[in-house]
C-alpha cells in the first residue's frame, strides 16, 4: 500500500480503480491532505463481488476448523503489526497513539480468537425423531456474500466486529470503510490474506455513491451497516427491494442516570472519561447525564472539574486523552449545537475549537437542559456532556426514554434493588450499572428503536451472519 496513493484490495491484491477519481484522505488533526483514495464506481464494486463470489464455495466448504485456524494466525498477525495500524489509524483519525494501541488492539484480537473459537461451536436443535420414523436436524449454514459499511470513528475495531462473524461462519466479505479513514481497514485486508484464500475479504474505497452501489448490487445476500440513522434507513430501504438481510448499528443518546446515593467522584470521573473517550464519537458515549435533584450540584460541579481536567491533544501527546474530531463537517456540526443551545442552557466548560489547526474541541459540560432541547434529543458525535436534574425513578426512566435511540444506557446507584428495576426499565440494549462503555467479546452489543436491529459480537452476532435450514430423514422400514 502506497503511503500517499491507496488502492481498493480485490481478490487478494492491491488493485486500481477503474475510472481513476480518488478524494483526498486528511489528517484531521492538522487539517491537511496527506493521500488520496480511490472513489468507486460501479465497475470496482461488482469486480469485487465476483471476487468474494468465486471465492465463497471454497471458504464455505472449509470445515470450521480451518477457517478457525486462519482466523487465529490472522489475529495473531493483527497484535504483531500493531504499530503499524495504528500509525494508519491514527493518521486517518486523529487518535492518540498510546491510547489507541491500549484500548483498541486487544479488544480487536480477542474479537477474532472469539469468533475463530465461536465457529467451532456452532448451535441448534438436537437431532431427535420429533415425528415417528422421522429423523430431523439442524444445520446452520452461511447467507453468502454480505456486503459491509464501517463508520470513521472506529475504523479497525467496526471492521473486526463485521468481518470477525461474517468470515467464522463461512461467508465471504465486501467492505467499504468511511472516505475519510481508508488507510487501516486496507492494511487490515493486506495482513489477512497472508492468511485467508484470496477474495475471501475485499476492501473497496470510496463516497456515498460506492456505499449505494454496494448495497444495490444484486450479489450480496446481506447487508451490514455501522452509520448514521440517515444511512440505515436508506440501506434498508434499499435491500428490502431485493429482500436483502440488513443488519443496522446506528446512532446512539445514552442516558446516564445517577442517583443521589451514587458515588459522586467515581461516578463523575467514570462518566467523564466514558464521555470524551475518543473526543465522543461513540454511538455509547456517556453524554446525556440525568442527576438526582439532591445530588446535582455536586455532581455538576465534579463533572466540570473531571472535563476540565481532561486533555485533548494530536496522535503523538502522550498525555491527550483524546484528539481531534474526525473532520470539518463533524466540528461545523459539534460547534452548531453549542451555537443553537436555547437561553435557559449553560455552558459550563469548554463549547469552544481548541487551536487553529485540526479539529480540535474542548471537553465541554452543559447544564440547564430541558427534556426536548435539541442537545438532549440529538446525538452530538462530539466531546459534549449534556445535565438534567430528575426529580424520582419515574422521571429518570421517562426522561431515559424520552428519546428516538435505544443502544446504551448507565445506571449510577448503590441500591442493589433500584439497579435491577432500572435495568429492566430502560428500554437500551445495553445497560450498565457503576460503570459505562465496557464490551466484551462474550456479550452482544446491539440496540432498539432508531439505534437499529442485529448484534454485534457474542455467539449473537454469530446468529445474524447465518441461516437454519432444517433437514428431515424418513428412518421406517
Amino acid at each position: 500500500m502506497s503511503g500517499e496513493r491507496l488502492r481498493n484490495f480485490i481478490g487478494g491484491e492491491y488493485v486500481d480503480a477503474k475510472d481513476g477519481r480518488t478524494l483526498e484522505v486528511v489528517d484531521p488533526s492538522t487539517g491537511e491532505t496527506y493521500a488520496e483514495a480511490p472513489v468507486s464506481g460501479a465497475e470496482d464494486v461488482d469486480a469485487a463481488f465476483r471476487a468474494a463470489s468465486d471465492a465463497f464455495p471454497a471458504w464455505r466448504d472449509a470445515t470450521p476448523g480451518e477457517r478457525s485456524l486462519a482466523m487465529l494466525r490472522f489475529a495473531d498477525a493483527v497484535e504483531k503489526r500493531a504499530e503499524d495500524l495504528v500509525r494508519a489509524e491514527s493518521r486517518d483519525t486523529g487518535k492518540p497513539v498510546q491510547m489507541t494501541l491500549d484500548e483498541e488492539v486487544p479488544p480487536m484480537v480477542d474479537n477474532l480468537r472469539f469468533f475463530a473459537g465461536a465457529s467451532r461451536v456452532l448451535e441448534g436443535k438436537a437431532s431427535a425423531e420429533y415425528m415417528a420414523d422421522h429423523t430431523s436436524s439442524i444445520r446452520r449454514e452461511p447467507i453468502g456474500v454480505c456486503a459491509q459499511v464501517t463508520p470513521w470513528n472506529y475504523p479497525m475495531m467496526m471492521a473486526i466486529w463485521k468481518i470477525g462473524p461474517a468470515l467464522a461462519t463461512g461467508n465471504t466479505v465486501v467492505l467499504k470503510p468511511s472516505e475519510t479513514t481508508p488507510a487501516s481497514t486496507l492494511m487490515l485486508a493486506e495482513i489477512a490474506a497472508e492468511f485467508l484464500p484470496p477474495g475471501v475479504f475485499n476492501v473497496v474505497c470510496g463516497d456515498r455513491g460506492t456505499g449505494r452501489s454496494l448495497v444495490e448490487h444484486p450479489t450480496p445476500q446481506m447487508v451490514s451497516i455501522t452509520g448514521s440513522v440517515r444511512a440505515g434507513m436508506e440501506v434498508a430501504a434499499s435491500a428490502a427491494k431485493d429482500l436483502k438481510r440488513v443488519h443496522l448499528e446506528l446512532g446512539g443518546k445514552a442516558p446516564v442516570v445517577v442517583f443521589d446515593d451514587a458515588d459522586v467522584e467515581a461516578a463523575a470521573t467514570g462518566i467523564a472519561e466514558a464521555g470524551y473517550f475518543n473526543a465522543g464519537q461513540d454511538c455509547t458515549a456517556a453524554t446525556r447525564v440525568l442527576v438526582a435533584d439532591r445530588l446535582h450540584g455536586e455532581f455538576t460541579e465534579a463533572l466540570t472539574e473531571a472535563a476540565k481536567g481532561t486533555v485533548v491533544g494530536p496522535p503523538g501527546d502522550a498525555d491527550a486523552f483524546y484528539g481531534p474530531v474526525n473532520n470539518a463537517n463533524q466540528l461545523e456540526r459539534v460547534q452548531g449545537f453549542i451555537e443553537r443551545a436555547p437561553s435557559h442552557a449553560k455552558v459550563l466548560t469548554g463549547g469552544e475549537r481548541v487551536g487553529d489547526r485540526g479539529y480540535f474541541f474542548a471537553p465541554t459540560v452543559v447544564g440547564g437542559l430541558r427534556q426536548d432541547d435539541e442537545m438532549v434529543q440529538n446525538e452530538v458525535f462530539g466531546p459534549v456532556i449534556t445535565v438534567q436534574s430528575f426529580s424520582d425513578e419515574a422521571q429518570a426512566v421517562e426522561w431515559a426514554n424520552g428519546v428516538k435511540y435505544g443502544l446504551a444506557a448507565s445506571v449510577w446507584t448503590q441500591n442493589h434493588g433500584r439497579a435491577m428495576r432500572m435495568s429492566k426499565a430502560l428500554d437500551f440494549g445495553a445497560v450498565w450499572v457503576n460503570t459505562h462503555i465496557p464490551l466484551v467479546s462474550e456479550m452482544p452489543h446491539g440496540g432498539f428503536k432508531h439505534s437499529g436491529y442485529g448484534k454485534d459480537m457474542s455467539m449473537y452476532g454469530i446468529e445474524d451472519y447465518t441461516r437454519v435450514k432444517h433437514v428431515m430423514h424418513y428412518i421406517g422400514g
